[in-house]
């Protein structure tokens, strides 16, 4: 079994929220850090907040494959392996289908498909030729259920928890492990990628109903499976606020 400290881990979408969050906690256990995102100044400002750890950063956009595939190759050439890829990155700008917002649907398939997937594919050839790895994602609970105004949000994240099990089933001989993370409602900048006012008041309105969840305590979720041994995978969690019944 082999602890979280002196892993080889590696947080896409890390400047904020959940991806900071669990940079923090995972500091805290002794992780080896490679930390990403397009902020360049968030990911330097949480460097700083942890002196002591073991923390590189990268400015990366999960939609482009070459920038995903350089922080990669940047920890493939610093530590010789990767242990975990935590593809967090994600926008949920909800809104009904009928306003018929074509640019916010393709970006939410760029950036929560397409940077997923851009991520599996620069990972994946080292996690097969190690013969040990693990990929963990930031799905949701709208990956689960499908609620009005969600219908393209819940889309790209059911179709995470299908590429997610496709890759647990086809490299489960790999030794390569694969984690949902799940969460339900939780406080987070995902808010602020919500263009309709109405939406984005009914999100924040049911965050405070419901006594939300703060990104601190989806980490731990994060953490628990990182700690799982290697022939333990724990495929979802999901992760609700008491009062949400969604």
């Amino acid at each position: 079994m082999m602890s979280i400290k002196n892993k080889v881990i590696i947080i896409m979408g890390a400047s904020s929220g959940i991806g900071a969050a669990t940079t923090n906690l995972l500091a805290e256990k002794g992780a080896k850090l490679i930390i990403a995102a397009r902020r360049l100044e968030r990911l330097e400002a949480l460097k700083l907040s942890s002196p002591d750890a073991e923390i590189s950063v990268k400015q990366a956009d999960v939609t482009d494959f070459e920038q995903v595939q350089a922080v990669i190759d940047f920890a493939k050439q610093k530590y010789g392996k990767i242990d975990v890829l935590y593809n967090n990155a994600g926008i949920m700008p909800t809104a009904p289908l009928s306003e018929g917002r074509r640019d916010e649907w393709q970006r939410m398939l760029n950036i929560n498909i397409m940077g997923v997937l851009n991520g599996i594919a620069a990972t994946l050839p080292i996690m097969k030729q190690q013969q040990s790895g693990h990929i963990i994602v930031t799905d949701s609970v709208a990956g689960h259920h499908v609620l009005p105004g969600a219908a393209v949000y819940s889309g790209t994240k059911f179709a995470i928890r299908a590429i997610m099990d496709g890759l647990r089933q086809e490299e489960a001989e790999n030794n390569i492990k694969t984690t949902m993370i799940s969460p339900g409602s939780t406080g987070t900048e995902l808010f602020n990628t919500i263009n309709n006012q109405t939406e984005k008041k009914n999100a924040e309105d049911f965050f405070k109903e419901i006594d939300g969840l703060q990104p601190e305590q989806i980490a731990t979720a994060v953490a628990y499976a990182v700690d799982t041994s290697d022939n333990m995978s724990v495929s979802d969690i999901l992760i609700r606020p008491t009062k949400q019944s969604i």
